[in-house]
């Protein structure tokens, strides 16, 4: 994760291409995010002073070569990426002042391939409220659950049904109704699309923009073609985040 003892003191200059038109605090700022991994020629530099800025009810797609750094990208923001380092603010506090638990509960990352746990899909649903980053809000009900199923398409699943019987597909649309009954200020999406078929897809893309009308905001990875939710769309290549033309 970025180390919060040793955030350098002033963002570098960064590209202003990656950033949204607005006067106002944005809702997620990333400043220099550096990152190298290992690889079998040693350290390989993947993310080279990236700069991100995110506006409330705002989605921005990242777009790029395989092997570019995407998730790479998505890790360093929601705090999950030993050794990362540059500045993070959640609507203007410094991560520093916040602790890892609750800047991930905050800024929620789906990975590509997301854990579905052992049991029925209401147990998956649940799963977040018995972690301590939720142990203190109450678990929504039954209701609640159906409808964010619903939303996504979902509305054959049974909550009592075996998790283990759901398709791909609709293992990754139970985990993206997991992260959204947590109710984040940010969604850090990992091609959460990628194994669904057009229907599904068009279900996603409808719950992800309501949950940006809501006032969130969406980081996506996205290999599929352009559905015209994002606002803007930042192309990731040789470490570097640069505007793709529209």
């Amino acid at each position: 994760m970025i180390s919060n003892d040793s955030l350098p003191g002033a963002p570098a200059s960064g590209s202003m291409l990656c950033m949204p038109d607005t006067n106002h605090t944005p809702l997620l700022e990333a400043r220099a995010l550096t990152a190298s991994l290992i690889g079998d020629d040693g350290a390989v530099q993947i993310l080279d002073g990236v700069d991100v800025v995110l506006a409330s009810g705002e989605t921005v797609d990242v777009v790029g070569p395989s092997g570019s750094g995407k998730t790479t990208l998505l890790r360093a923001l929601a705090r999950l990426l030993p050794g990362a380092s540059g500045e993070l603010a959640l609507r203007g506090a410094d991560s520093a002042s916040l602790a890892p638990v609750r800047w991930r509960s905050a800024v929620a990352l789906l990975p590509q391939k997301p854990a579905i746990s052992p049991g029925t899909v209401r147990d998956n649903l649940l799963m977040p409220f018995r972690l301590k980053a939720h142990a203190a809000e109450g678990q929504p009900v039954d209701s609640e659950l159906r409808a964010v199923l619903d939303c996504l398409g979902l509305a054959d699943i049974a909550l009592d049904r075996d998790a283990a019987r759901l398709s791909v597909g609709q293992q990754a649309r139970v985990a993206l109704a997991r992260v959204l009954l947590t109710a984040p200020a940010v969604l850090l999406l990992d091609e959460a699309d990628a194994a669904l078929d057009d229907a599904s897809a068009e279900a996603v893309r409808v719950a992800v923009a309501r949950f940006a009308a809501g006032g969130g905001g969406v980081v996506r990875v996205r290999h599929r073609a352009d559905d015209g939710l994002a606002s803007r769309r930042l192309r990731l290549e040789h470490g570097r985040l640069s505007e793709v033309a529209r």
